[in-house]
């Protein structure tokens, strides 16, 4: 549980229970197949929650579930880590968001349903009476899940805490593209960012093109995945790329997730901004080098110990920062 009189990130966003269905032979539809069905929790804020609680930070996380056993399910696997959803929203009788998917013998997807339609139930009021809860946060870390929500958020509480923004994807990008002012820290991915700042990013040129017009209209803290080509950071003062390669990939979902997280960790004790970047990727490493979204066993010795054998390869874009502190 997290200590409340001691400095805390939160994380605000869904919780969804995954069933995945996996059939052994060749999918046939209007027909049942056999296989196998896995169930676990995820969304991209729990999942950044839980791997911050997993590396020992002090987390709070604010979210929505079904008063079911599905609900009762990620209630129970947050507090397994330590993880504070105890402010979250619990509506009796709906059901707790939902992610079931039918995979093929090939591990493709042939047909899914998602059930998200308790999202509404967390409205401004509901935001309100957590106020306290926000205006005390180091951190505040979002999806982009839901754009009008997140928006009374960063006006009504600006000044009060640091907003991170992780876009999740290009679609959910144009919708809070017209916030970015009011966020501390962004992290998309290179068509994410593509989306946010309009136009393309096909050369190193651009890349810093895009971070200095991230820098210009607000946003103190830039970090752009760019796949295996590593990490763009930029801060106003430091600027570069840096890159480390993991040994063992399994599984890429949820590297994303834990590059969120380790960004947190780098905030809360005060890193330097390449040793931030290094931290996160390297949980981000540890992440695709296991088959589950998140690695069982992540803890931060284990990211102290694969960060200091991980080969690191940086570039610093020195005396020529774009975006710099005016």
């Amino acid at each position: 549980m997290t200590d409340s009189s001691k400095p805390y990130v939160l994380v605000f966003g869904l919780s969804i229970y995954d069933i995945f269905g996996f059939t052994n032979n060749h999918y046939r539809p209007y027909d049942s197949n056999p296989g196998k069905v896995k169930v676990s929790c995820g969304g991209v804020c729990r999942n950044i929650a839980e791997n911050m609680a997993r590396i020992g930070m002090n987390t709070k996380f604010i979210s929505i579930l079904g008063e079911d056993e599905k609900g009762q399910a990620i209630l129970k696997a947050a507090s397994k880590v330590g993880l504070d959803m105890q402010d979250s929203l619990i509506i009796k009788g709906a059901s707790t968001p939902t992610y079931l998917a039918i995979l093929d013998e090939k591990g493709e997807m042939v047909s899914a349903v998602v059930d998200i339609e308790i999202a509404k139930c967390f409205d401004k009021e509901e935001v309100d009476k957590r106020s306290k809860i926000i205006k005390e946060a180091e951190y505040m870390f979002f999806g982009a899940d839901n754009p009008e929500l997140i928006e009374y958020i960063v006006k009504t509480y600006k000044g009060y805490t640091h907003f991170v923004l992780d876009p999740v994807s290009t679609t959910k990008a144009q919708g809070v593209k017209h916030l970015l002012p009011y966020f501390h820290t962004i992290k998309p991915n290179r068509y994410e960012a593509e989306i946010l700042c309009g136009f393309r990013l096909d050369s190193e040129e651009t890349i810093r093109e895009a971070g200095a017009y991230f820098r210009a209209i607000g946003v103190q803290n830039v970090f752009i995945s760019l796949d295996t080509e590593g990490i763009y950071y930029n801060n106003g003062k430091e600027e570069g790329i840096i890159r480390g390669m993991p040994l063992v990939v399994k599984n890429v979902t949820g590297a994303g997730d834990a590059f969120v997280a380790g960004l947190g960790y780098g905030y809360m004790n005060a890193t330097n901004i390449k040793e931030t970047v290094k931290l996160a990727i390297t949980l981000s490493n540890i992440t695709i080098s296991h088959e589950e979204t998140i690695h069982p066993e992540l803890n931060y010795k284990q990211v102290e110990q694969v960060m200091t054998a991980c080969k690191w390869e940086e570039k610093s874009f020195r005396g020529e920062v774009r975006g710099i502190n005016k």
